[in-house]
């Protein structure tokens, strides 16, 4: 795969492969901390996605590294592949995994504080919208293992933003309501406290398994070994064992009480609006175990283009390969940043009347998150939203084109869904279907290379 050599699995490697890249941005001015957020949002208003390395953030004490995962095309580079084969590459490798392996000591390790020598106040972290409650570690990925008596003893990568409750406790949410919240119940009903160690900064390639969605057998590490080509090189943190990356930049080890609540939220979530909804769990920090420098890797919350695209890459992936399977006609599949996770392209040359239909409905049926389906043509770009919307004008009519499904679960986060959380949910057909007339307006392949030329030459005209 794309990072085999010693010393390749952590976030340094990543960004010593980036040096001189045309999508890095060092800030060399100092700032505060919510001008990361303004940064990253003016970029994209501009059409940019570039990596930003911060290394003069007011009050932080270390370079702050973010937006990491606004670029496909940063991460198909990656996994050594382009924007159109990053589904194809993410899959082939994750299908790959490869068991973690253990190694004696690792750079995470240079700096290990326990006890009452925790405070969590001195967390390098940042407020990034106003509307937060305070600042958030928005990277932090919580590592758990089921309990030595449960019948399952797969561990669980999953991310849960987390703000400061005193020197020793973590506020956070596990609204995601999956593998760590089952854990969290087991646990309970043990009447024990489940043991877990937070992940802050790590190699991209770790923290894209951690977005996975894979079953309760399956265990993320092992998965990030596959994307990796290697194993992944693991300690055991000092009090419970739990297996963290070697090369981790910070790892916060405790315990999460069943019983416990504290305050939590409001904060930026990929809805875009600023959410207070949360489960107040508590996660107390026995250990702390850092680089000497440790950078902070933060991802930029709200609906910003890192936060969706971390997310739902390997959700897209593997519900391509599913509807690849099952219907070989799709060509291509594409989760747009202006629809936050509800909404879903699909391309697809038509073998018989009706597929686009069939294909939605299994969209509509295999993702709990999506609201809205568009089905195009094949010769329709799904990365652009433009040419989706160009093929609705010119292709659909909403009497014969467009069905609902109601009454489904829908998203916890969701602005819009019903007091009881379902949400109706809307396929639209813009494909162009049979019997359609008329002929698509072309460039001449020729004449674009010569207008490229024209505009893009030492001497452009003007």
């Amino acid at each position: 795969m794309t990072v085999t050599e010693p010393g390749g699995q952590d976030l340094r490697a990543f960004l010593r492969a980036q040096e001189g890249a045309d999508d890095v941005l060092t800030v060399r001015e100092e700032i505060e901390g919510e001008d990361v957020a303004a940064l990253v949002a003016e970029l994209a208003a501009r059409g940019r996605h570039d990596m930003l390395v911060c290394p003069r953030v007011e009050g932080l004490g270390t370079t702050l590294v973010t937006n990491v995962f606004a670029s496909r095309e940063r991460l198909a580079r990656l996994l050594g592949t382009d924007p159109a084969g990053l589904h194809r590459a993410y899959q082939a490798a994750s299908a790959r995994p490869r068991e973690p392996r253990v190694v004696a000591h690792g750079p995470v390790q240079e700096v290990v504080t326990e006890g009452p020598a925790v405070d969590l106040t001195a967390l390098p972290m940042i407020r990034h919208f106003a509307s937060d409650r305070g600042p958030y570690l928005t990277s932090g990925v919580i590592t758990a293992e089921a309990p030595p008596d449960a019948p399952d003893r797969a561990g669980n990568l999953s991310y849960h933003r987390s703000m400061v409750h005193s020197r020793t406790e973590l506020a956070t949410s596990l609204h995601s309501r999956g593998h760590l919240w089952q854990l969290l119940r087991l646990a309970e009903e043990r009447g024990r406290v489940l043991p877990v160690a937070m992940v802050v900064g790590a190699h991209p390639l770790f923290l894209l398994a951690a977005a996975a969605r894979v079953g309760p057998g399956d265990d993320e590490r092992a998965l990030a070994g596959g994307l990796f080509g290697a194993p992944l090189d693991v300690v055991e943190t000092p009090r419970h064992g739990i297996r963290v990356p070697a090369g981790a930049e910070l790892v916060l080890e405790g315990v999460i009480d069943p019983a416990r609540r504290a305050d939590e939220g409001p904060f930026g979530e990929f809805s875009g609006y600023s959410s207070d909804r949360s489960t107040h769990n508590v996660l107390t920090v026995q250990s702390v175990l850092r680089r000497r420098d440790a950078l902070l890797l933060d991802v930029v919350g709200g609906n910003s283009a890192e936060h969706l695209t971390l997310a739902r890459l390997p959700r897209e992936a593997e519900t391509a390969a599913q509807l690849g399977r099952r219907f070989p006609e799709v060509t291509a599949l594409h989760y747009p940043t202006s629809g936050t996770h509800f909404h879903a392209y699909v391309a697809l040359r038509q073998a018989r009347p009706g597929q686009a239909r069939q294909v939605m409905l299994a969209l509509l049926g295999w993702d709990p998150y999506l609201k809205t389906v568009v089905a195009v043509d094949e010769d329709v770009d799904v990365r652009r939203d433009a040419d989706v919307l160009w093929a609705v004008a010119t292709h659909l009519q909403p009497h014969r084109d467009v069905f609902l499904v109601d009454g489904l679960p829908g998203s916890p986060l969701d602005p819009s869904s019903t007091p009881d959380g379902t949400t109706s949910r809307m396929a639209l057909d813009a494909t162009r279907g049979p019997g359609f007339h008329g002929v698509r307006i072309r460039v001449d392949p020729h004449r674009a290379h010569t207008a490229r030329r024209l505009l893009d030459g030492p001497a452009p005209c003007g």
